[in-house]
């Protein structure tokens, strides 16, 4: 699945939106500018769906399926780290001994802050 398929194409949620982002670090980056997108291995969110940290509302923007062997630099620092390597070794520092497979899928969700 690409970035270029509709929403409506996608599986069931596998989560809520309430659970996208809930470490505090993680908190911290998407108030501060700083985090724009997060990857889980299920889907958490549908595009449009409102998560709410700390009063502040931000919109889901896009959901889209990628291997973790398609991560950029680019995309690293969409999710808060200047490199590829060191979000890597921040998930593998959450999720001890979990595998770090090229062709591992995950859900990308991205978002931004609703100007109220």
């Amino acid at each position: 699945m690409s970035n270029n398929e509709l929403h409506n194409e996608l599986p069931p949620k596998t989560c809520s939106v309430d659970r996208l982002v809930t470490m505090e670090d993680d908190v911290t980056k998407v108030l501060e500018g700083k985090k724009t997108a997060t990857r889980r291995n299920g889907r958490y969110a549908d595009v449009g769906e409102i998560m709410v940290l700390k009063d502040k509302n931000f919109r889901v923007d896009k959901v889209y399926s990628q291997s973790l062997g398609e991560l950029t630099d680019e995309h690293a620092k969409h999710e808060g780290y200047d490199t590829v390597e060191e979000y890597k070794q921040s998930i593998l520092a959450y999720h001890p001994g979990m595998p770090w497979l090229p062709q591992m899928r995950v859900w990308v969700h991205e978002f931004s802050p609703v100007n109220e």
